[in-house]
């Protein structure tokens, strides 16, 4: 047996990657897409409106300024003043940069970020989100939001491609159209019926309930003070029912271990030796 000498080597041991367990949601969301003809009917008609409000963003191309040489610079000053009217009219014929209808933009929530703060804000009519958002997380909260928000929404193919060029941007992962849009009322009106209803587990018991509650608070014809009584002693009813109900279609969803490993791909390079310094 090889004996290590005391001073020549030491030993090191490896360090364990630090691996952190937490608790995984059971249930998994998806946006329903929506393919085939009502695909092509909403670009369309999403086309035909945007074409016909006239709304894009105009930038100004941005020129590099290179240094100039003596012999450019001296030519440049020895140029005669004639052209400065040139360029004036050429300027005065190019547009502004910016939208060219700020108040029809107002009216559209244009990507990921503006659109969850409207969905907050509860400010939503219509929301679309385009396939091509890559990875899917990018848009997979806006599912929660909608629906606890009863926002229609849909994921649509081929949305980023088919409106971005139109609006004078790059791409376009979420479109939603705000409560207060009347150049847009016909387009969402046409768009609503056909996106599906989104399936969030949590949220099964809301329409039912509301539409129950709705039924029952028509009924009655009472002043307005003794119509708050009743409509707060309905919700409690309501809710005594709901717990005392029969269960059966809840189907409970076991609980997902997830176990996190940081950077699992990194290779930890090996401590350098310090060098001893020699003396002469």
């Amino acid at each position: 047996m090889s004996v290590i000498q005391q001073g020549t080597a030491t030993l090191r041991k490896a360090k364990k990657a630090a691996v952190k367990t937490c608790l995984d949601n059971p249930f998994v969301l998806e946006w329903k897409t929506i393919d085939g003809e009502d695909m092509h009917f909403i670009l369309q008609t999403l086309e035909e409106r945007i074409k016909h409000t006239g709304l894009k963003k105009i930038e100004t191309p941005r020129v590099k300024k290179r240094s100039l040489t003596k012999k450019q610079t001296e030519r440049k000053c020895n140029a005669t003043t004639s052209e400065l009217p040139k360029e004036e009219k050429a300027e005065g014929h190019q547009q502004k940069a910016g939208w060219t209808d700020t108040s029809i933009r107002r009216q559209l929530a244009i990507g990921v970020n503006e659109v969850t703060k409207a969905l907050e804000k509860d400010e939503l009519l219509l929301l679309l989100v385009c396939k091509s958002a890559k990875p899917a997380m990018i848009t997979s909260h806006l599912i929660q939001l909608s629906a606890s928000r009863a926002t229609p929404a849909g994921q649509v193919p081929r949305l980023s491609e088919t409106i971005a060029p139109l609006l004078g941007l790059t791409s376009i992962l979420a479109l939603g159209f705000k409560k207060q849009s009347d150049n847009f009322t016909e387009a969402i009106a046409a768009i609503i019926p056909k996106i599906p209803a989104l399936e969030v587990p949590w949220f099964q018991y809301r329409t039912e309930e509301s539409g129950d509650f709705a039924d029952e608070g028509s009924s009655e014809n009472e002043e307005p003070e003794q119509l708050a009584e009743v409509v707060g002693d309905e919700f409690m009813s309501l809710k005594r029912k709901r717990m005392e109900s029969d269960l059966s279609n809840v189907i409970l969803q076991p609980m997902k271990i997830k176990k996190l490993v940081p950077n699992p791909s990194k290779i930890k390079k090996p401590p350098r030796k310090k060098k001893k310094a020699f003396s002469a």
